[in-house]
């Protein structure tokens, strides 16, 4: 038996407002009946990995240790877009052959944009 990876969830303040961003920055819907305690995008267009947004009383502090990784032609284009979108540039890095900045979205997830 294998596994698959089927969620990826956001602890959150708001998951209908954190779902909105993400499914914007990422062009995809936000399923319907998103609500300020639970919100998706991904599954009603059956796409994977599904992005769970569950609210609640306390997040980790801290650094969050996983993250995602979003590939873009247009790094530069891609970066202005998600600042426009309601994230925050958080810095720019050129190591091991490669370039990509890394983002926070409106309640501090960091998240790297990477030119492909």
């Amino acid at each position: 038996m294998s596994l698959t990876l089927e969620n990826i969830t956001f602890d959150c303040a708001d998951a209908a407002a954190l779902a909105d961003f993400w499914a914007r920055l990422l062009e995809r819907p936000v399923d319907p009946e998103a609500s300020t305690g639970f919100a998706t995008v991904g599954r009603t267009a059956g796409t994977s990995p599904i992005l769970m947004f569950i609210q609640v009383p306390d997040k980790n502090p801290g650094k969050n240790v996983v993250h995602l990784d979003l590939h873009a032609t247009a790094l530069r284009e891609q970066i202005e877009r998600a600042v426009a979108l309601g994230a925050k540039h958080v810095a720019d890095f050129e190591e091991y052959g490669g370039r990509w900045a890394t983002l926070a979205d409106p309640e501090g997830n960091l998240f790297d944009i990477a030119e492909s």
